[in-house]
C-alpha cells in the first residue's frame, strides 16, 4: 500500500511539473536571449505612420459655419450631445457607435455625404480627406465653413484564449497592442504569447502576422499600435489537449479528482465481482 501511495505520490509530482506554465511563457516584453538587450528607462523612437483610409472604415464628419461655431458652440456635433454612458455601452458591447452618425467607406473608396455628394477619400489620411471635403464644399457654400473629420474609433477584434474575447470599438486615435490586449481582459495563462495571430487589412488586400508579446523588441516593431479592423488570435499552449490547469494547485487538484474517480471505479468493480 505504501509502494503504492509513493508511485502516485511521483506520478502526481511529474505531472504537474510537465503540465505547469512557465513565468518565461506569459512574461511580456521580456529581453529575449539572443536580441539586443532594451534596458527600462531607455527612449525608443519609433515613427508612426499615418492611417489610410480604406474601405469599410467609418469617419465622423462635423461640417459648421462661423455662424453655427457662434450660435451653437465648438462642440455642437451629433456624437457630442450623445450620452456617455450609452456611449461606453455601445462601445463595451462591440457595437459602432458612429455607425448610424457617420459615413462608411464604401468598396469604390467613397462616402456620400448630403448636397457634395460622392467624395473619394480611399488611401487619404484624415487630414487629406478634410481638405478634399473643404474643397468641394467651396462649390456649394459662400461662407467660411469649418470641417472636422475623425476616425470613427479603433475597431479590432480579440479571439481565442482571451479572458473576454469579442469584438471592441475603442474611442481613441492611437492604440497600442497591449492596450488591446487589456481591453480584452487579457490573455488567459495558456495562451501562445510568442505566437499571437495578427489579422490586418491593407488597401491590396489582408496580411497575417505573427506577433511575440514575449519580446522587448516589440515596442519598436510596427505592430505595436493597432490599426482599425485588426484581428488579434491567441493559440492555446498544448497542457490545454491534456487537461492541465493553468498553474499548480489547478493541475494537482484536477491529478487528485482524476486519481480519486479512478479509486471509485476501480473500487465498485471490486465490490461487483465479490459479489
Amino acid at each position: 500500500m505504501l509502494k503504492s501511495l509513493k508511485a502516485i505520490g511521483i506520478a502526481a509530482l511529474v505531472w504537474v511539473s510537465f503540465s505547469c506554465v512557465s513565468n518565461e511563457k506569459i512574461i511580456y516584453l521580456q529581453n529575449l536571449e539572443g536580441n539586443q538587450a532594451i534596458p527600462e528607462g531607455e527612449l525608443i523612437s519609433y515613427e508612426i505612420p499615418e492611417y489610410k483610409l480604406q474601405y469599410n472604415d467609418i469617419v465622423d464628419i462635423n461640417i459648421q459655419t462661423v455662424d453655427d461655431l457662434l450660435k451653437n458652440g465648438f462642440n455642437n456635433s451629433p456624437t457630442n450631445q450623445m450620452n456617455g454612458a450609452g456611449m461606453n455601452m455601445m462601445a463595451q458591447s462591440g457595437g459602432d457607435i458612429y455607425y448610424m452618425t457617420g459615413y462608411t467607406v464604401d468598396k469604390n473608396g467613397n462616402i456620400r455625404l448630403p448636397i457634395i455628394g460622392e467624395v473619394n477619400v480611399k488611401d487619404k489620411t484624415i487630414d487629406e480627406a478634410r481638405a478634399e471635403i473643404e474643397m468641394r464644399l467651396k462649390e456649394f457654400v459662400v461662407t467660411e465653413v469649418y470641417v472636422k473629420v475623425k476616425l470613427g474609433g479603433i475597431r479590432y477584434s480579440a479571439l481565442g484564449e482571451f479572458r473576454r474575447p469579442g469584438k471592441f470599438v475603442v474611442l481613441q486615435d492611437r492604440m497600442t497592442i497591449l492596450e488591446a490586449i487589456a481591453n480584452s481582459g487579457d490573455l488567459t495563462n495558456i495562451a501562445k504569447r510568442d505566437e499571437i495571430l495578427l489579422i490586418r487589412q491593407y488597401p491590396e488586400g489582408t496580411r497575417l502576422h505573427r506577433i511575440n508579446l514575449n519580446d522587448r523588441q516589440l515596442v519598436s516593431s510596427p505592430f505595436y499600435f493597432i490599426q482599425p479592423n485588426d484581428q488579434l488570435y491567441a493559440e492555446p499552449m498544448k497542457v490545454r489537449e491534456v487537461g492541465a490547469g493553468e498553474n499548480a494547485a489547478q493541475s494537482l487538484t484536477l491529478f487528485i479528482s482524476a486519481i480519486t474517480a479512478a479509486a471509485l471505479v476501480l473500487n465498485l468493480i471490486i465490490v461487483a465481482n465479490r459479489e
